[in-house]
C-alpha cells in the first residue's frame, strides 16, 4: 500500500491507497478541501466536524444530481437504441420492397426484350 499525505483545511492527514492511486487520492482531497474552504469562508469558524459534515453533504448532493442525470442519459440512450433498431427494421423492409419491385421490373424488361427480339409473324 502506498502512503499519501493530503491537506484539508490546513491540516495534514496521512492516508493509505493502492499503488498508482496517489495522484488520484491527492486530487480528491484537494477537491474536498475546496468545499471545506468555501464553507469556512461563508460561515467562519464553526468547528472542524461541522465543516466536514457540511462539505460531505454538499459532495453527496452533487453526486445525487450526477446520478440523476446519468439515469436520465441512460434512459435517453435506451430510447435512441430502440429508435435505431426500429429504423433499421423499417430500412430492411424498404430494401426488401425495393428488391421485389426491381425484380418485377427486370421481369417486365425481359418480357419486352423477348417481344422485341421475337421474329415478326407474317400474315
Amino acid at each position: 500500500m502506498a502512503q499519501v499525505t493530503v491537506t484539508i483545511d490546513g491540516k495534514a492527514y496521512r492516508m493509505a491507497c493502492e499503488e498508482g492511486q496517489e495522484a488520484h487520492l491527492t486530487s480528491l482531497a484537494d477537491n474536498f478541501d475546496r468545499y471545506v474552504t468555501h464553507l469556512k469562508g461563508q460561515f467562519g469558524e464553526i468547528g472542524d466536524l461541522r465543516l466536514t459534515v457540511m462539505a460531505a453533504i454538499m459532495v453527496m448532493d452533487e453526486l445525487s444530481d450526477a446520478n440523476r442525470r446519468l439515469t436520465g442519459l441512460e434512459a435517453e440512450i435506451d430510447k435512441l437504441r430502440q429508435s435505431r433498431d426500429g429504423m433499421a427494421a423499417v430500412s430492411e423492409k424498404n430494401d426488401e420492397n425495393v428488391a421485389a419491385v426491381l425484380g418485377e421490373l427486370a421481369s417486365q424488361v425481359k418480357a419486352i426484350a423477348a417481344k422485341i427480339n421475337a421474329p415478326a409473324s407474317v400474315d
